[in-house]
């Protein structure tokens, strides 16, 4: 099986050709003036890895995929909450997951006041919306949030129940 190069090793081959061609700093000065846009580009998308990243090592919740999400809900408090809409809840939902639209979740905060101190899983279709939620709801104070990588997409990839209301 053949594998790609790894990161260190990526870099230490560039790191390679640097030193075997003599690193010119000018040469790059001068590339970085005749071509702003690509630098531009450049400095963009490292911006935009950093930034994901930070934000990535900085979150409040958990993400969790299907397995661990069945762990939190064998535990008898847990609540499980569903942020897709309407139209998307008519295919089916995760047993006894209470449905509040990401749209209204901040005007129905007070329904999820009592699981503040409970474990509460976050799931959506596909885990980008709830994990919008997620960072709602631990900004409000609820401490132990899991958002559902892969939402609902995964649950039903994993063979896992869903009920239809």
């Amino acid at each position: 099986m053949e594998q790609g190069f790894t990161y260190p090793v990526s870099l230490y081959i560039f790191g390679s050709c640097l030193l075997a061609k003599g690193f010119n700093v000018e040469e790059y000065l001068v590339f970085a003036r005749n071509h702003p846009l690509l630098i531009a580009g450049l400095v963009g998308i490292v911006g935009m890895i950093i930034w994901t990243e930070f934000s990535r090592l900085t979150r409040k919740y958990k993400q969790v995929n299907a397995t661990q999400a069945v762990q939190i809900l064998n535990n008898d408090n847990a609540v499980v909450l569903d942020v897709r809409e309407e139209s998307e809840v008519r295919g089916g939902k995760i047993k006894g997951a209470k449905h509040i639209p990401l749209a209204q979740l901040k005007t129905r905060m007070v329904e999820l006041d009592s699981a503040k101190e409970k474990p509460l899983l976050v799931y959506c279709r596909s885990g980008n919306r709830s994990a919008h939620a997620c960072n709602v709801l631990t900004k409000t104070g609820f401490q132990d949030v899991s958002n559902l990588a892969g939402g609902m997409m995964a649950w039903e990839s994993a063979n896992l129940p869903v009920s239809k209301r």
